[in-house]
């Protein structure tokens, strides 16, 4: 469009374009037409693409968003095109999936595999690093999850599709306090254990209380203070 052509006071272009009015018509139909399709796609790629996605399901979905917006608001595309489209997507993912089915190795490549981010109540923070995973989103899960201090995880993995899976000792063990510093009420949640020091950071124990002048030996940070058991 010519720099001339555009007016601030042009209603009709800036809301509907170039095309005439009735185009609407046209727009409200192929949507339904489009819409349709991407229903009966989705219920052949089967449950999975309604749940936790991998990595092979998101590149998909994001797929098919990109196709289904074309057809759908340009007058000069068919819909055919969106619908083939559609349905080389199908393709691709139901292929990779049966692929993996068959090796384990395409299936890492693919979708990934999981990691573990807590080990008997200490953060792994080189892992969390490596996942581009903060601390304190980490830390919401855990308190989302209703775990109070770092001493009652035996692991939590990060699950290849983007979940986590948090493994509890049956009796919780002293460890490092969840709760956030704002709140002021979570000292009284807890028993204070003077005879084990933990790192704040990331939970790993002090050899013993000697040693808190030092760095911590898991994420290097000189942080100390006393391990906290819930009431």
């Amino acid at each position: 469009m010519k720099k001339e052509e555009i007016h601030w006071a042009d209603w009709h272009r800036i809301l509907m374009g170039t095309a005439p009015i009735e185009f609407l018509w046209e727009v409200l139909i192929r949507s339904i037409i489009i819409y349709l399709f991407l229903l009966i796609t989705l219920r052949l790629l089967g449950k999975r693409m309604g749940g936790q996605l991998t990595i092979s399901e998101l590149a998909v979905m994001l797929t098919l968003g990109a196709i289904v917006s074309v057809p759908m608001q340009i007058p000069d595309k068919g819909l055919l095109q969106g619908i083939l489209v559609l349905f080389c997507a199908f393709v691709f993912q139901r292929g990779i999936t049966y692929l993996a089915v068959k090796s384990h190795k395409i299936e890492l490549l693919t979708q990934g595999s999981e990691s573990l981010i807590i080990r008997d109540g200490v953060i792994l923070t080189d892992e969390l690093k490596k996942m581009k995973i903060s601390r304190e989103q980490m830390l919401a899960v855990l308190r989302n999850a209703s775990i109070y201090n770092l001493g009652e995880i035996q692991r939590v993995y990060l699950e290849a599709c983007g979940i986590f899976s948090i493994f509890k000792y049956d009796q919780p063990k002293p460890g490092l306090s969840l709760l956030p510093p704002s709140d002021e009420q979570a000292g009284h949640e807890f028993k204070i254990d003077k005879d084990l020091s933990l790192c704040q950071q990331c939970g790993n124990p002090a050899a013993n209380l000697n040693e808190t002048y030092q760095k911590c030996t898991n994420c290097h940070k000189k942080n100390w203070g006393y391990a906290v058991l819930a009431k």
